[in-house]
C-alpha cells in the first residue's frame, strides 16, 4: 500500500482522550484493551484491516490479552467515533485508516493489485464546495475514491512470451 506523506493536523486533544470522551457518551469505559487498541491505530498512518491490527498488537508486550472480537468492536466504535474511516474493501476486508489528526485527502486504489494512493489536492475540494454552494448544500466533508489501474499493474511485462510459446 502506497502512501504519500501528508502532514499531519494539530489536535485539541489526543487520540485516546478523544475516544475517551466518545465511550463516555456511549456509557462505556476506556478499558486497558481499547487504550493499546486506539494507541496502536495512530502509532503509524498505514491503511490497514482487522486482521493486520491483530497481528501488530501480537507484537507488543502490553497487548497480549487482547482478543479478536475486542479488535472488531473497537474499530466499530472508532469509526463511529470518527477517529478512523474505511477507505476500501479489498478480498472480501475492510481497510481502514485513522482519519482524526490527518488532512483531508483521496484515495486511488488499484483494481488488480489493492495498492492505496492518498493525494490532496485543494481544487478538488474548492471545486465540490462551488457545487454545494450552488445547490444550496452545506457540504461537511468529502470522500473521493478513484478506481483503476496503477502504474505497475499498466505497464506491458518485461519479458514478452514468443508467439510460437503460446501456440
Amino acid at each position: 500500500m502506497s502512501l504519500t506523506d501528508l502532514a499531519s493536523v494539530d489536535v485539541a486533544v489526543s487520540p485516546v482522550e478523544k475516544y475517551r470522551e466518545f465511550l463516555a457518551t456511549k456509557s462505556l469505559r476506556m478499558t486497558r484493551e481499547r487504550a493499546i487498541i486506539v494507541e496502536e491505530v495512530f502509532a503509524s498512518h498505514e491503511h490497514f484491516d482487522a486482521d493486520t491490527l491483530v497481528q501488530r498488537l501480537a507484537q507488543r508486550r502490553d497487548s497480549k490479552r487482547v482478543s479478536r472480537s475486542t479488535v472488531y468492536r473497537s474499530l466499530n466504535l472508532l469509526e463511529e467515533a470518527g477517529l478512523v474511516r474505511k477507505v476500501a474493501r479489498q478480498d472480501d476486508r475492510d481497510l481502514y485508516e485513522h482519519d482524526y489528526g490527518y488532512p483531508q485527502h483521496d484515495h486511488l486504489i488499484c483494481q488488480r493489485c489493492g495498492k492505496l494512493i492518498e493525494f490532496q489536492r485543494n481544487e478538488i475540494a474548492e471545486m465540490l464546495e462551488q457545487v454545494a454552494r450552488e445547490h444550496g448544500f452545506r457540504m461537511e466533508s468529502h470522500r473521493l475514491e478513484v478506481s483503476g489501474l496503477c502504474n505497475e499493474c499498466c505497464s506491458p511485462p518485461s519479458n514478452r512470451p514468443k508467439k510460437l510459446n503460446l501456440l
